[in-house]
This record gives C-alpha cells, sequence and structure tokens, in this order.
C-alpha cells in the first residue's frame, strides 16, 4: 500500500488486541514490523505467524514504564533496519473502578504505562525521528479522552493526557507527523485487570456491541500510507451503533 511498503514500524502492546491486529495488517502490506510487550511467548508465536506469511517481523521484550527498556527496544529496530519510520505507542492498561473506591495502586499503573510509556516511546524515538528527517509517532488515546463516564475518571485523566502531549508534539513538529487513534469499544483483553466488579460489569455490557482490533488496525494502516506532506491528526472509530 501506498507509503507503507519497506517502512519500519514500531508497535508496542503488541501481544494481542489491536496491536498484534495492526503487526498483522501492517506486515500484509509490506511493513517490517517490529514487536514489543511483556510477553514474549505470544510475541514469538505471532511473529512466527507473519513470517510463515512470507512477511518481515522481529519483536523484543519491553516494558513502556522502564525509559531506558523503551529505549532499548526503540534501538533494537534501528540496530535491525537502520531506521525507524512509524512508532505505535499503544500499550495501555484500563483498570476501571469508581474513586471512592481509593484503588491508588491501580491509579498509579494506569498514569505509568498509558502516560509515562507514550513519552518513553518519544524519547526514545523523537531523536532518531529528526535526525532522519522524519518520521511518524501513533498513539492510542480512546473515546475516554473526549468524555468521562462514572469509573472512568483517571483512565479518561490518562487519554486526556495523551490526546494533549501528542497534540503539543504535533504543533512543535516540522517533518515528523503525529497521529492520535481514539478507539470506542473494542473486543479486546483492555479491561481484564478490572478488580471493581460494578466496573466489570459495566463493561461487559458495553462489549456487546464492539468493534474488533483489526477495525482499529484499519485505520493506523489508513494513517501511515498517506503521502508525507499528509498527517492525519486524529481517528475517533466507534460502532456504528453505540453511543459511547
Amino acid at each position: 500500500m501506498l507509503n507503507v511498503e519497506n517502512k519500519v514500524i514500531v508497535i508496542t502492546g503488541a501481544s494481542s488486541g489491536i496491536g498484534e491486529a495492526t503487526a498483522k495488517l501492517l506486515a500484509q502490506n509490506g511493513a517490517n514490523v517490529v514487536l514489543g510487550a511483556r510477553r514474549t511467548e505470544k510475541l514469538e508465536a505471532i511473529v512466527k505467524d507473519i513470517r510463515e506469511q512470507g512477511n518481515i517481523a522481529e519483536f523484543k521484550a519491553v516494558d513502556v514504564t522502564d525509559r531506558e527498556d523503551v529505549k532499548e527496544f526503540i534501538h533494537f529496530a534501528l540496530d535491525k533496519f537502520g531506521r525507524v519510520d512509524v512508532i505505535f505507542n499503544n500499550a495501555g492498561v484500563m483498570p476501571l473502578s469508581p474513586m471512592n473506591a481509593l484503588k491508588v495502586e491501580e491509579w498509579d499503573t494506569m498514569i505509568d504505562v498509558n502516560i509515562r510509556g507514550v513519552l518513553n516511546g518519544i524519547a526514545a524515538g523523537l531523536p532518531i525521528m529528526e535526525a532522519q528527517g522524519g518520521g511518524q509517532f501513533i498513539n492510542t488515546a480512546s473515546i475516554a479522552a473526549h468524555m468521562v463516564g462514572p469509573t472512568s475518571a483517571v483512565y479518561s485523566a490518562t487519554k486526556y493526557a495523551v490526546w494533549a502531549i501528542s497534540e503539543g508534539l504535533r504543533q512543535e513538529s516540522k517533518n515528523i507527523r503525529v497521529t492520535i487513534i481514539s478507539p470506542g469499544v473494542v473486543e479486546t483483553e483492555l479491561g481484564s485487570d478490572i478488580t471493581d466488579d460494578a466496573a466489570s460489569g459495566f463493561l461487559k455490557e458495553l462489549r456487546k456491541t464492539a468493534l474488533t482490533p483489526q477495525a482499529i488496525a484499519r485505520s493506523v494502516l489508513f494513517a501511515v500510507s498517506q503521502p508525507d506532506d499528509v498527517d492525519v491528526n486524529e481517528v475517533i472509530v466507534r460502532p456504528t451503533a453505540s453511543a459511547f
């Protein structure tokens, strides 16, 4: 596909869901994909599948909350392919709960993964992209970056932060593209870490109308495939039948 073939595309949170679907779709369209996550056994299986289809993929374990670990991951891609064209900061967690449950450790986890994880990806990749004269960051936000509901206060705050960081980076960049992907309800493992029963039940109801991860992967493909002078700044993707 136009402007995708041979691009080196790094993806965090690539062991399942949106990250996995995106890696497979981009590879099918000729990209060289580098997958990162903590669950290396899942990454190994996904990469094996991609390679069996005749496409190019590598993987490396990464903890997005660790700045040095993310830097090593991005430089692993650079060493393998000689450049890094796209960084898809996709890793995220969503342990929803009401504020008065005081699940402060879960708040900290969301801040560390959802905000610091994106910042760590930018810190590792920005000098590389500036040196090579271009590149693209794609950051996964959420419809929660545009609305707040009961149990989602902290999660929404982290996704607002992703939106703000991405928009600020976009304004500062002349030759680096910045895209925010804001999915609606998607059938993924996101939310599997919810420990509050009411919030878990609420999410199950929402997911009675949900997108597939492949729907979001197609949005990423669209953003990457545009000419270098076209910057798709944000894509919001919801199920047609969903109010949220």
